[in-house]
């Protein structure tokens, strides 16, 4: 394997830093807002099912007992 430079380096590390894209402030607000929204949807699908299955489980085990 070749070895660079050091100073070879950085001008290639700069160079690929500059052709990043980064996002402006309104799309990783946005982007954040989202998650937060899609982990409460996630969470409150769980609990349901939950709860669902909890019941399910007592009313079966309470015929049996």
């Amino acid at each position: 394997m070749a070895m660079t430079n050091p100073v070879q380096f950085i001008q290639q590390v700069r160079a690929e830093v500059s052709k990043v894209v980064w996002p402006t402030r309104r799309e990783v607000l946005l982007t954040t807002v989202m998650v937060f929204i899609m982990a409460a949807l996630t969470a409150t699908f769980f609990a349901i099912v939950d709860l669902l299955i909890r019941t399910g489980l007592s009313g079966l085990l309470g015929m049996f007992g």
